[in-house]
Order: C-alpha cells, then structure tokens, then sequence
C-alpha cells in the first residue's frame, strides 16, 4: 500500500475508534446465506381458491363490500356463503393447512387480529436460547421459529413453497391484518420460494408489517403496510423478487426495505445481465425514510413516488450482519422523488418516542425515527458502488437532491486494511430533473448535491449548486481520495451520536435542529478564524511593520503592504465562518484564496525558515480554493484541506513562538557582554 494511502487508512481507523456506538447495528437477524439464483419472479394464479378465510358478523362484512362494483361484491357473496361451511377464522389456520406447493389462500373483506396467535409465550417457547439484539428482541434460529412461530409473529409462513394470499376486496384497506403492537412482525414469510402477496394491508407493529427471509422469488402486489416502529414491507437476502404498486407510511426506519437483496452483480461494471429486485409503481410516504437497503445490491427501482419522508432514498454499507456488503448496483429511474422535510426528530425531543408504541400517535402522523439522517435529502448514498440515478424528478428538498458519503469497512465489522476504502466509488448521476416537477414546476432543492469528497469514478451532469463546488463530470478522470473532507468528517462523527433508545440528540448538528452558531462546522470555523485572528493582527504589530520599516517613525511601501495583507487576511478569516454557514456558495473558497494570499505575503515580508513555510502554506490555501470551487484535483489520496490543515496547525504554534515576548537583558549582563 502506498505510503499516503497508508496514512490515510490510520486517520480513518482512529475517526471509527471514536464513532458512537449508536451506529453499529440495525435490522438485525440470524446468519442467512443468499439464495442461489435458480428461482423466478412467481406469476399471479387467477384460479378459485384452495382456502378461504372470513369471519362469521353477516352484516358488518355486507357493510364492508356494499360499494363495490356489483360483480365484486356478488363474488365476495358467494365466497362468504363457502367459507362460513369451509373455511377459516385466522389466517394462521389457514396457513397451516397449507399441505403442497401451488396453493391460493383468498381473505375475505374484514379485521384480522389473529387472536389465537396474540398470547405471550409460556413453556419452552419463554425460555428460548437465543442472542438478544440491540434493540430488544431475540434472534431466532429457523428452527426457533418453527418450535414458536408466534413469539415475535402474528402470522408465520415458514418453509411453504409457492403459496399465494390473496385478499378479496376492491382494495387493500378492505382486508387488514392488524397486529395491534403485540408482535414484532404481523407477517413472516420465511424460506417461501414464489410466495405472493396481494391486495391486503398489514399493520400495527414493533418491528415490520410484512418481512420475506431467504426466499427465491416473491411478489408484493398492492399492498398497503402502515404504522410501524421500523419497517412497513422488510425483504432481506432474497432474490428474483418483485414490488408493484405497493404503498407504505408511518414508518420509524422506512417504508420499503430490499436489505440483502442477493449480490448477482459484484464485481461488474455499469451493464447487468438482470436485477434481483424490482420495485415499481409504488408510493412510500410519511416514513423516516421512503426507501432504504442497507446490501441494497442489484436492485432497480423505477417510476415509484417517495414523498413527504424526512429522506426520500437511502442506500448504505454501514451494518454490519448482512450479506453482500458493500452495497452495490442500485439502478433508480424515472422515480419523482420531493418534498421529503418531515421534521420527525421533534417527537424524541418531546417524549412522544418515549411512549409505549400504542401510545406513540402512529395513526395520527407521529413518526418515530429509528436512526440519524439528514433532513430534507432526495437521495443518500452511505457507502455504494455503481449505482445509477437516472432520469429522476428530485425537487422541493431544504437540503440536498443527492447526499453521497463514504463508509469505511471497519464501520461493518471488517478490518482489513485492503477494504478501507473499497465503498463511494462508480456512482453515476445523469439525467436527473432537479428543481423540476413532471408537470414543469420550478420547485428548487435547497442545493443539488452534498460529497464528502471520498471515493473515485462519481460523476455528475445536469446539476447546479453542490459541495463541493466543482464536481466531476462524466467521461473524464476525475478525483480519487480516500478520505473524507475533514470537517464533513468531524459533522458525521457527531451527527451519527443518535440514539432513539437512549432519546440523545446530538447538539451541534443540523440534521436535529442547530441553526448558525450552534452548528459543529460553523464553531470550528469561528474558532480556527478567531485563532488566526489574533495571530495575524499580534504579526502584524510585533513583526511585520519591522520587517517593513524603513527609517525610525516612517513607514516603508513593505510596513503599508503588510498591514493592507493583515486586513486582507482578516477579510479570508471572516469570509471563512460566513462560508461555513452555507457551503453551497462560493464563499469559502473566495476565504481560502484570500488566506491564500495573506499567508504568501507574510512570507515574502518575513523571509527565513518561517517565512518560506508561510508560502507554502499560502500555495496549498490557493489550491485547496482550486479544489473546492474551480476542479477536483485528481490522482491525489487525499484533499488538499487535509495537508493545509495539519500545515496550518503547525504554523500557529511557530507563530506563537516568534511571537513570545523575548528577554530583556539587564544592566549586569550587557557589561558582561562587554
């Protein structure tokens, strides 16, 4: 490894031995293998049903179909008639008659509350040995699941092989399995090749509404979930699945979840031969999130509506325990992607979140955010490769259209030093419509794009105001640095201290609130201004005006360019705190060149050791202005911040050396001399 590679991993390392612990762990489940790709997406059966499940009140379920169109509601009728004679109460009793592949299960308009499967557990199932997660449940074996299929399920599909659920109604909200808090999933479906899900709702949950696990093939059809401390439609490590014209809201984490979809295309470039997961026509709103995967590989998500979430998207590397890390080959196309400013962070701060979850207000719009994430963002990339945003409409964001940040390994659970820095790279962004609705309303995002500066090969076009201010764009070579930019790093170390369990909020950070001087990057830029400051103008009248006097009580053309540099720096300082609080205009570079330009005439004023360290220190303010506002330097590890920084410390301390006051000699020591 090279040797300023090498540097660069130290600093990474020792930036993650500080993280807050709050980051480790998300979803967390038992150790799964990716299925091996030789399934297929199922296609929906349109065949009578093998089993019917209703209940038995005539006149509310008369109530429940009286709109329908007449064939509908006759259809239902008659199904009625069948499943007082034949059918079931629960759908878990359906389920479990369920004796062969290829099987269609209708539910019939009505609440399900399963109430067979309510109960706590007792006996063996109470006294389960399993790893607890972080967030308060056990982890369970498949074989656990099966021995107690409703410690943490209202309904348990477990093993069964292309079984559709289909409900009756003209509408999702006309069937609904509610779990009512009790469970931690209202439907698992686990190890359930080609199983399908249609026209239903699934609600009221401590963890996820509807959660497929290691399957092959799977369809989510007009679904609704809704109302749940972390996810409405969870799939994870499966493959050849689908998501059509399914909606999700009043989610803590997000509405749709493809965690782990199966890994079919590492190693590859832009061209695939195929997804694993498709997720189309679908509206996620009113979530933390309308849209997150952490290992969301290989998924392609088209024409879809993510609004009203306090994020759109999120894609991410950074939990550890799923497979197919790092994330990889996200296609998003043709999506309208807006209004995503939910300020959801205000019900930790008040205690709603502190709440029993049927406490919380979920059926009234309170959302309960399960992690930490920039509000008022379209898309965030937290550790992806050769992903592909496409044609979107993004617009009416405070924040950001695109977010991108680096994720190194050991944030995963890896440390080997190799894959430090093998996440942010190949990310491609074209043909986006930012500002811009598909009806041509000019609704303008805060700012195009944020970029930790970390990564190689993302390139961007067709996009306005950003940090950096010059980004790279498509066809060329553009940078490659292994390092974030410091105080973007130092504001994801502090805005990452989330924690909804502890109720902690982190100060500083504007992701939770922080306006102006409260914000972390604007303290540390007053901080370093004032420092230098005082610095500059004790310079300047103990050293620069006698370097540059020529006569006692004249002033030589040296002593008026130095103070005309001092003020020019103070100008730099000032412009550099003013930058800090939007750093999406051109000010910090403009404060960067005017350092620039001080730090090269103290040292032209003030020669020596010191002063020819100034000019360097001025050159690298000059291209680190460069850098940020005119082009990206390629074919460095690390940003020119980084370098100038670490000078800049050193100058200060040199500084206050030459500036110390010096010794007087005494009457006794000068006769000595003598």
């Amino acid at each position: 490894m090279p040797p300023m590679r090498r540097i660069a991993t130290l600093v990474a390392l020792t930036v993650g031995l500080l993280l807050p612990a709050g980051v480790a762990f998300a979803h967390e489940e038992r150790e799964v293998k990716l299925p091996d790709g030789s399934g297929s997406v199922p296609v929906l059966r349109t065949g009578e049903p093998d089993l019917l499940v209703c209940k038995t009140d005539k006149a509310d379920f008369e109530q429940r179909i009286a709109k329908f169109p007449d064939d509908l509601r006759q259809r239902n009728l008659d199904l009625f008639a069948k499943c007082q004679e034949i059918g079931f109460r629960h759908l878990q009793e359906a389920v479990d008659q369920v004796d062969k592949p290829g099987m269609n299960i209708a539910i019939l308009p009505g609440l399900y509350h399963e109430e067979p499967s309510q109960p706590e557990p007792t006996g063996e199932c109470a006294n389960l040995k399993a790893r607890w997660s972080s967030w308060g449940y056990q982890i369970l074996s498949f074989e656990q699941q099966k021995q107690c299929p409703h410690n943490q399920n209202l309904v348990a599909i477990l093993g069964v092989k292309d079984l559709q659920i289909e409900g009756t109604g003209a509408g999702p909200l006309d069937v609904i399995v509610d779990a009512q808090y009790r469970k931690l999933n209202a439907i698992r479906a686990d190890m359930t090749d080609g199983v399908y899900f249609r026209n239903f709702t699934a609600q009221r949950t401590t963890f996820n509404s509807l959660y497929i696990l290691a399957t092959d093939g799977f369809v989510i059809d007009r679904m609704l979930t809704r109302w749940n401390d972390e996810y409405g439609f969870l799939t994870f490590a499966s493959d050849h699945g689908l998501y059509t014209d399914c909606e999700s809201y009043g989610n803590g984490d997000s509405g749709i979840y493809p965690g782990s979809a199966s890994n079919i295309n590492d190693g590859r470039g832009y061209d695939v031969p195929r997804y694993a997961m498709e997720i189309r026509r679908c509206s996620s709103h009113h979530n933390m999130v309308g849209y997150s995967g952490t290992a969301g590989d290989s998924v392609w998500a088209h024409d879809n509506d993510f609004y009203g979430n306090l994020a759109g998207a999120t894609m991410d590397s950074a939990f550890p325990g799923h497979p197919g890390l790092p994330q990889n080959h996200a296609k998003f196309e043709r999506n309208r992607i807006y209004d995503n400013n939910a300020d959801y962070y205000k019900y930790v701060k008040d205690g709603t979140c502190e709440k029993k979850p049927a406490e919380r207000g979920y059926e009234q719009g309170v959302v309960c955010p399960q992690i930490g994430l920039p509000p008022g963002t379209g898309v965030i990339v937290g550790g992806g490769n050769w992903n592909v945003f496409r044609d979107n409409w993004i617009w009416g964001h405070e924040a950001s259209a695109f977010n991108l940040l680096a994720v190194p390994a050991f944030i995963r659970g890896e440390e080997s030093w190799d894959k430090q820095f093998d996440t942010s790279h190949h990310n491609l962004y074209t043909g986006n419509k930012l500002g811009l609705s598909p009806t041509g309303e000019r609704r303008p995002n805060g700012a195009d794009v944020y970029w930790d500066g970390q990564g190689a090969g993302n390139c961007w076009e067709g996009v306005g105001a950003s940090t950096p201010g010059a980004l790279p764009g498509c066809g060329g070579t553009g940078p490659s640095r292994v390092v974030a930019e410091p105080v973007k790093l130092i504001q994801m170390y502090l805005c990452n201290d989330y924690s909804i369990g502890e109720q902690r909020l982190p100060g500083g950070c504007s992701w939770y609130g922080s306006t102006g001087i409260e914000r972390v990057e604007v303290q540390i830029a007053l901080g370093g201004s004032l420092v230098l400051a005082l610095v500059a103008v004790l310079l300047w009248r103990r050293r620069l005006r006698e370097h540059g006097t020529a006569a006692k009580g004249a002033q030589s053309a040296k002593a008026r360019w130095a103070a005309i540099l001092t003020v020019v720096g103070l100008a730099g300082l000032a412009a550099d705190v003013v930058g800090a609080l939007d750093w999406y205009t051109p000010v910090s570079a403009v404060a960067l060149a005017l350092m620039g330009v001080w730090f090269l005439g103290v040292g032209l004023i003030m020669r020596g050791a010191f002063g020819w360290f100034s000019v360097v220190v001025g050159a690298l303010s000059l291209v680190d202005a460069l850098d940020k506002a005119v082009w990206m330097l390629p074919l460095i590890p690390v940003g020119p911040g980084w370098i100038r920084g670490l000078l800049v410390g050193v100058w200060v301390l040199w500084a206050v050396v030459l500036l110390a006051p010096r010794p007087r000699r005494t009457a006794v020591a000068e006769e000595v001399a003598a």
